[in-house]
C-alpha cells in the first residue's frame, strides 16, 4: 500500500471488516463520525448530482477553529457511512493534494465498493469528482 492510499481508522476498520454483515456494520457504524453538514448548508450548490440517496458536500467552518473542513450529509445510513470513510481522508489532505488525489482507489483499498449497488457506486463516484474540485 503507497502512502497516498494509507488507510486511516474509519477506512483500515471498514477494510479489515470480517465478511458481509460485519463491513456493512462497519460501514454504518462510520457513519456516526460523519462530519455533518449543517441543514442550513443542505443547498441546490451543494446537492452533488446523479446520486441514489440525496448527498449534499461542502466547505464549511470547523469548530472551535474556523478553518474550513468538508462535511457531507445523507438521508442513507450506507452512504452517510461511506462519506465518512471518504471525508476522513479527504479532510487529512491540503488542498493541493486533495484536488490531485485518486479518490477511487482509497474507496478500493478501504473494500468500499464491493458493498455499493451499482446505482450507489456511480452516485459515489460524483461525490469523488465534488471533493477534488472543493
Amino acid at each position: 500500500m503507497t502512502e497516498s492510499t494509507q488507510l486511516l481508522p474509519l477506512g483500515q476498520t471498514v477494510a479489515t471488516a470480517k465478511g458481509w454483515d460485519g463491513a456493512t456494520r462497519a460501514i454504518m457504524l462510520a457513519g456516526k463520525q460523519l462530519l455533518t453538514l449543517p441543514e442550513s448548508a443542505r443547498t441546490e450548490d451543494s446537492l452533488v448530482p446523479g446520486c441514489e440517496s440525496k448527498v449534499w458536500v461542502a466547505c464549511t467552518p470547523s469548530q472551535p477553529s474556523s478553518d474550513l473542513v468538508i462535511a457531507a450529509y445523507s438521508p442513507s445510513k450506507i452512504i452517510r457511512g461511506v462519506l465518512a470513510v471518504l471525508l476522513e481522508k479527504a479532510n487529512s489532505l491540503s488542498d493541493e493534494q486533495r484536488k490531485a488525489y485518486d479518490f477511487e482507489q482509497y474507496m478500493n483499498a478501504c473494500n468500499l465498493q464491493r458493498h455499493l449497488s451499482q446505482s450507489r457506486g456511480n452516485g459515489i463516484l460524483s461525490v469523488l469528482r465534488r471533493l477534488n474540485t472543493l
